[in-house]
């Protein structure tokens, strides 16, 4: 329960902070198409990636709004109750119909209130960082109300326009910039704030606040050092095939069930994510080895434990990264002769994506374009594409094409 004095000055210190803060880059989303959508907005995302900057650029296209953020310290005993006097001490300030709620997900049972007042008429927006628990509220009271948007660390193209690059100009000195963006953005990822001051212990700081304040804390969790453990091998070892028993001598965890649950919280927390096999048994697909993918280079190298140079990695990871952006099902596969493809898109028609950072060695060459190949048989798809840094062209194979495109080209594609 609030003390209600609390409450008219958090909302005028949260107001101005939030009308102080700087508007920041234009994420790439459609605003018209969303204010027009009369269904609750649901934003969610990793920490610091952007969610509130994202409501300031929507809260600047509306007026008048009532706005109130959860993740203050102030608001720590706030109930379902007390959304009442919330709502009283909104009314003081003016007349609104618009509100938008900053993570959302401190609040038990707040999507009892969203609903209500969203039936009472209000346009409702509200953000969170945990999927999985907002999934089970949106699920279970908000269904078929509810329009719902995964936010993540910068694209490259909204990087670019932070440093406001355009890369339709196809000079040679643009070009450069661009490439040099690319470079940097490879390994050092798009969290706002680190784009903006490059201090690393922003990005650990992020991580260390994830794995404490919403993962340790919220799931109770007992064995710690295992949990960080963990979280640390997976985070280095990212793009690799690997098993839940196969994970247990290096946790120290000796159960294969806590490690998958452990894994299911770093997900909820968006930290990375699992990639599955792609095989039209859900069995086969639920027991086969799984890949793991981190949500952004920087973070990952921010407290990796990296032995060598790891770029061919880093690359994988970022267009897996971008096909989850762009809402893509996205799975591995491996041959019936044994040959691994990166990535494949269920849609239809099956698309086939292989991640090499370079093409040049003759070998590496012929194993890629082999188990592109490979895999081209047994789906019966006819072509494929291989994302490399800076190599392009087409390669014709038994009658088919597979196209070479360099990863910044590919990411500045508005689909893929």
């Amino acid at each position: 329960m609030i003390e209600s004095q609390i409450l008219p000055i958090v909302i005028a210190d949260q107001k101005e902070t939030f009308f102080n803060k700087e508007k920041g880059v234009k994420r790439n989303i459609d605003f018209d198409k969303l204010l027009r959508n009369d269904r609750i907005i649901v934003i969610t995302g990793i920490r610091r990636s952007g969610k509130s900057t994202l409501l300031r650029q929507i809260a600047n296209k509306i007026k008048p709004f009532y706005y109130v953020n959860f993740d203050d310290e102030r608001l720590f005993n706030f109930e379902l109750s007390d959304f009442q006097e919330l709502m009283l001490n909104f009314r003081k300030t003016g007349d609104a119909d618009t509100i938008f709620i900053d993570e959302v997900q401190n609040v038990a049972n707040w999507e009892r209130f969203v609903r209500r007042i969203h039936d009472e008429g209000f346009k409702i927006f509200v953000t969170g960082s945990n999927a999985r628990l907002l999934s089970s509220e949106l699920a279970t009271h908000l269904t078929g109300r509810y329009k719902k948007i995964e936010l993540f660390p910068f694209s490259f193209t909204e990087y670019l326009d932070w440093f406001k690059l355009d890369i339709k100009n196809a000079g040679t000195i643009n070009t450069a910039r661009v490439l040099k963006a690319f470079d940097d953005y490879l390994s050092q990822g798009g969290f706002p704030e680190y784009i903006k001051y490059r201090d690393m212990e922003d990005l650990q700081s992020t991580y260390n606040d994830i794995i404490y304040k919403d993962l340790i804390a919220r799931f109770s969790i007992k064995n710690q050092k295992a949990f960080k453990n963990l979280a640390a091998y997976l985070f280095t070892n990212f793009t690799k095939e690997m098993s839940y028993n196969s994970l247990k001598s290096v946790s120290g965890i000796n159960n294969s069930n806590i490690i998958k649950d452990y894994i299911d919280y770093l997900q909820q927390a968006y930290l990375l994510f699992e990639c599955f096999k792609y095989d039209y048994s859900l069995k086969r697909q639920n027991t086969y080895n799984k890949k793991v993918y981190v949500i952004d280079n920087g973070l990952r190298n921010s407290i990796a434990f990296k032995v060598s140079s790891d770029l061919g990695q880093l690359l994988e990871n970022l267009i897996f990264i971008e096909l989850k952006r762009r809402n893509k099902e996205v799975y591995f596969y491996r041959s019936k002769e044994n040959y691994e493809v990166d990535f494949v898109i269920h849609e239809n028609p099956v698309k086939l994506i292989q991640v090499c950072y370079s093409l040049s060695d003759d070998q590496t060459y012929k194993r890629e374009i082999r188990a592109l190949t490979s895999a081209m048989k047994d789906l019966n798809v006819k072509g494929g594409t291989v994302i490399t840094y800076n190599e392009t062209g087409n390669i014709t194979e038994a009658g088919t094409t597979i196209e070479i495109i360099p990863a910044w080209k590919f990411l500045s594609q508005s689909s893929g």
